[in-house]
């Protein structure tokens, strides 16, 4: 099976322009972008695909061994961009996404001309002198609700995450993109993104980097935000008014403009 099938990939705009990837977080799937990628492709080659294990990926594609760890996500993403022999790309990441773009851009960074991180957080977990927004304690009892009961988990968590409660549609969206996902490979995918740790990958980062930080996102805190474009050589972090973990939904326009002007210098 190739990569495009694999990783359910579409392609929009020109096909010999700059390209664009944009890729989703925990839970969800290439369609957490509908609102701001295709915008892009007036002038952009947009990539649009599902990890495997997410959307409408290939499921017997997954493995647990090597989706064990976030370098698994990673080298599909190379995959991905030497299979549509894609250069200097604009990869913006959500969530996750934007550690698992990371990771790849410091194994190839000739393949990348720039990194948009979207709710970015090399480490969940609090740890000695750093503020991750969540105990030990607090990861284990996430990841035990996933294994007792994971749609009851989805329908309390996802509106807390999406973070907007005066608008309940986007808490019920993501709750039903949590629901699609099989839940077997979904607890596998949130052990491996909860207790992950990528601070010593942050100053390997050669690419210019723009951090997408909302000013309320119990996810990713604003210390975490700073922790990221303090270590990251360079980054330009930007606090937008949105709030919750997943502005690509709640807040597109502003989602929108941020990348764009990061996209158009330099």
């Amino acid at each position: 099976m190739s990569v495009v099938e694999r990783n359910n990939v579409r392609l929009l705009g020109p096909e010999n322009a700059p390209a664009m990837v944009f890729s989703h977080g925990f839970g969800c799937d290439q369609s957490m972008w509908r609102f701001v990628a295709p915008r892009f492709a007036d002038d952009h080659r947009v990539v649009l695909f599902d990890h495997v294990g997410a959307g409408r990926s290939d499921l017997a594609a997954y493995s647990p061994e090597r989706y064990g760890t976030l370098d698994g996500y990673a080298d599909d993403l190379l995959e991905l961009l030497h299979g549509l022999d894609l250069h200097g790309v604009v990869f913006v990441g959500h969530s996750v996404s934007a550690m698992i773009g990371m990771l790849a851009a410091n194994k190839e960074p000739a393949r990348f001309s720039k990194l948009v991180m979207v709710g970015p957080s090399p480490r969940y977990i609090d740890d000695d002198g750093y503020y991750g927004g969540f105990s030990a304690g607090e990861i284990d009892e996430l990841l035990d609700s996933l294994d007792s009961n994971y749609l009851g988990w989805s329908a309390v968590m996802a509106p807390v995450i999406m973070g907007n409660p005066d608008r309940p549609e986007l808490g019920e969206e993501l709750t039903n993109s949590f629901c699609r996902t099989d839940p077997a490979i979904a607890r596998r995918f949130a052990e491996v993104t909860f207790r992950s740790d990528n601070r010593a990958d942050l100053d390997r980062v050669s690419v210019p980097t723009l951090i997408l930080q909302c000013s309320d996102d119990v996810i990713a805190p604003q210390e975490v935000g700073a922790y990221v474009n303090a270590h990251i050589p360079g980054s330009t972090l930007v606090v937008l008014k949105a709030t919750g973990h997943c502005p690509n939904l709640s807040a597109p326009e502003e989602t929108f403009a941020a990348i764009d002007g990061f996209v158009r210098t330099g």
